[in-house]
Order: C-alpha cells, then sequence, then structure tokens
C-alpha cells in the first residue's frame, strides 16, 4: 500500500516538472497575462491529479492542453461578465450602488446563470432571457427571432426546464 502511494507521488511530480514550463508558457501566449496563466495552470494540474490516473495519459500536451483551454475560455467569458456587469452598474446613482461582497455575489449569480444557460440552442436560450430579462411578451419574442408565438412558447419552457434540471 504505502510503495504505491509513493509511485503515485512520483508520477504526479515527474507530470508536473515535465509540463508545467510549457504549459504556463501557452497559457502565457493565449491569454497575456503571467498572473492569468499561473492561475490556470494550477487550475489545470489540480484538475488532472484529482480526475485522472497520470499513467493512462497517453499525450500528455495534448489532454493539458484540452483541460486549459476549458478552463481559460471559461476565465475570459467571466471576465467579460464581470465587465458587463460592472459597466451596467457605473450608471447607478451613487447610493444605489452595492457593497463589494454584494457586487461580488451578484457575479456569482450571473456567473452561474451563464453557465446554466451555456447549454441551451442559441434560439431557446435568446427567447428565454428576452423573456425573463427584457419582459417581452411572446408575441414581440417571436418577431425579434422570426419565429412562431408556438415557438416561442417551446423556447421557453425548454429554457426553464433546462435550469431547473441544473439547479
Amino acid at each position: 500500500m504505502q510503495s504505491s502511494h509513493v509511485l503515485q507521488n512520483s508520477l504526479v511530480q515527474d507530470f508536473y516538472v515535465s509540463h508545467n514550463s510549457w504549459l504556463y508558457s501557452w497559457l502565457c501566449k493565449k491569454v497575456g497575462s503571467t498572473f492569468d496563466a499561473a492561475d490556470l495552470a494550477q487550475d489545470t494540474f489540480l484538475r488532472v491529479l484529482l480526475k485522472t490516473d497520470l499513467v493512462s495519459i497517453i499525450e500528455p500536451r495534448a489532454y493539458l492542453t484540452r483541460i486549459a483551454h476549458g478552463l481559460m475560455v471559461n476565465h475570459i467569458r467571466r471576465r467579460e461578465i464581470e465587465r458587463s456587469y460592472l459597466e451596467e452598474i457605473s450608471h447607478l446613482p451613487e447610493y444605489q450602488t452595492q457593497s463589494a461582497e454584494a457586487r461580488a455575489m451578484a457575479l456569482e449569480v450571473l456567473v452561474k446563470i451563464d453557465a446554466m444557460l451555456d447549454g441551451l440552442p442559441l434560439k431557446v436560450r435568446s427567447a428565454f432571457l428576452l423573456s425573463q430579462l427584457e419582459g417581452l411578451t411572446h408575441a414581440e419574442i417571436a418577431a425579434e427571432l422570426g419565429v412562431s408565438i408556438a415557438s416561442v412558447r417551446l423556447y421557453i419552457a425548454k429554457g426553464i426546464t433546462h435550469c431547473l434540471e441544473l439547479q
């Protein structure tokens, strides 16, 4: 038992030492920030170590790239959501602004909603958001999307069902 644990630790160390510099450099080129690249590299290795038997990885760089790319997309998406959110609240009068903690909580909710809606087809997501956020009627959404009112009803129902399933 002890020897398998030592072997696993050795594999982890070798894997990290062999690929960390390469992954960090790759991420630096992609995200343009050494700090973000370092964070994403560490998150990538954490995911690999928590979910994978390292011996079974045949193409380590391809495997790391796939995981890092997904994390990078999520990071960029989160940054865009945060930028949009901060832009919107910057227009509020000072007495309506939130505390830093409330802003962080609101941002987390927005990121979760974005992740929930990410798996939906474009028309379903659009209809759902136009209904929930813009308050448009089914007829207005149908005109906006160029579909029938029956399709809008179906899209909104699919959006609601999808969100409820992910809760």
